[in-house]
């Protein structure tokens, strides 16, 4: 398994374009089992967990061809159904967490979907309730085989509904408006989740043919249509990726821009970073960091109280860059309260920063409070592993800002989230190398 070596303390330059988001693009690659005329797909990241999945979808009999280095279309006008009870797609599919979004189109087109249950970071619990719920409130039956850990569910017909989901699920809400969009009549969906990964799903959709309103809000309606139509459609940058470009920019103290970011789906990101007292500027819709010389300061509350900063569901600030924050909050000047509401197993990598020399009090699965080391003492380079891929680019960054030269193990935990992440840091004058 491949390494990461990386000889911390040098300042960065230059420019660096996003790469097209993996949320989204685990989303829409699903979408195209939702017809069967071609659908092309551009800006789509090229990583472990997609590449995955166009796997999956290339085993189930979708067409693919590669029209550049991230564009491609997508047939499914010939699916190997067979193939969904296979022991190949019984050990493939629950390698991967995004496989679940396959059940939606799949029920909804041809009245049945079978999912092992999936893997992904070991970052808590994520239970599948809420997909199946959905599912069962459209008509569908729905069966579990507790030996082999195998979900199914099957419909003759699915009916539309109204329904209050139990949580704003990202990929609850993506699967359910998938099934919902060729249901009989109009479903409506309380509580969705509104981040911009169901946007630009219902945008994809709503291309296809498919009729839904509220899209950006928490009701979506739906009304069912018979079949859908082929598409083109281009993925958003990714958001987390660009939130860890400004995290590692302000961490190594270097002047960087981020190309083409998509500012207006960005929600609170920026802000969130200010509020660290990272200066980044928009440029058209690009954004510019300086070099933070003298380094940068966290705001505290108006009532002089520390800042706590929290993860929520859209607008909120997504948890996936907790991990980010919480690695750039180690050098700022003061401290924090970070709390980490959605998952409880998330904070846990902290004991590596902690050998490294950063200045943090978990206070249990959900909450720690970082104390900056304002630049006055570099973290110290270390032997570690990757446990997830949030936590890994954040073990990265810290790595890049690090006195000495630090081992990451465990790497592809990094790749699954994080295209070519060496080649394009050492573009910008990073010493890493892939041992």
């Amino acid at each position: 398994m491949s390494t990461f070596e990386i000889e911390g303390g040098i300042s960065l330059q230059g420019e660096v374009i996003p790469q097209g988001a993996k949320n989204e693009a685990l989303q829409i690659l699903c979408a195209v089992l939702l017809t069967p005329e071609k659908v092309i797909i551009s800006n789509i990241p090229d990583i472990i967990d997609i590449n995955k999945l166009i796997s999956l979808l290339k085993k189930l009999g979708v067409k693919i061809e590669k029209l550049s280095p991230n564009k491609m279309s997508f047939q499914a006008d010939e699916l190997k159904l067979d193939y969904l009870e296979s022991e190949d797609f019984k050990e493939e599919g629950k390698s991967l967490r995004g496989s679940i979004m396959l059940v939606g189109p799949l029920l909804a087109r041809f009245g049945k979907g079978f999912i092992p249950k999936p893997g992904g970071d070991k970052i808590g619990r994520r239970r599948l309730d809420t997909h199946f719920e959905g599912f069962i409130s459209l008509g569908a039956r729905f069966r579990y085989n507790k030996e082999e850990h195998f979900y199914g569910v099957e419909a003759d017909e699915l009916i539309g509904t109204y329904m209050l989901l139990d949580e704003a699920s990202v990929t609850g809400t993506a699967n359910i408006l998938m099934a919902a969009v060729m249901a009989t009549g109009k479903t409506t969906i309380y509580n969705a989740a509104c981040e911009p990964y169901i946007q630009q799903l219902c945008k994809m959709l709503i291309s296809m043919g498919a009729k839904i309103s509220g899209v950006g809000s928490n009701l979506l309606e739906i009304e069912g249509v018979r079949s859908l139509n082929g598409c083109e459609h281009t993925i958003l940058p990714d958001m987390i990726e660009i939130g860890s470009w400004i995290g590692l920019a302000a961490m190594t103290r270097s002047e960087i821009t981020i190309k083409n970011v998509g500012w207006d789906y960005l929600g609170v990101i920026p802000s969130s970073f200010r509020k660290l007292g990272i200066t980044l500027e928009r440029r058209g819709d690009d954004i510019y960091i300086p070099a933070h010389k003298d380094g940068y300061e966290i705001q505290n509350f108006i009532d002089g109280s520390i800042l706590t900063v929290s993860d929520a569901p859209w607008p909120g600030l997504t948890p996936d860059l907790l991990s980010v924050i919480l690695v750039v909050a180690t050098q700022a000047r003061g401290e924090i309260l970070l709390h980490q509401k959605m998952f409880e197993s998330r904070l846990f990598f902290v004991d590596k920063l902690i050998d490294m020399g950063a200045k943090i009090i978990l206070c249990d699965p959900h909450r720690a409070v970082i104390i900056g080391h304002d630049f006055k003492s570099q973290l110290k380079a270390t032997k570690m592993s990757s446990p997830d891929i949030r936590a890994g680019i954040s073990l990265l960054i810290a790595a890049l800002s690090a006195k000495g030269t630090s081992v990451i193990q465990n790497i592809d935990q990094i790749d699954r989230g994080y295209e070519r992440i060496d080649e394009r840091l050492r573009a910008l004058g990073a010493r890493i190398e892939r041992v």
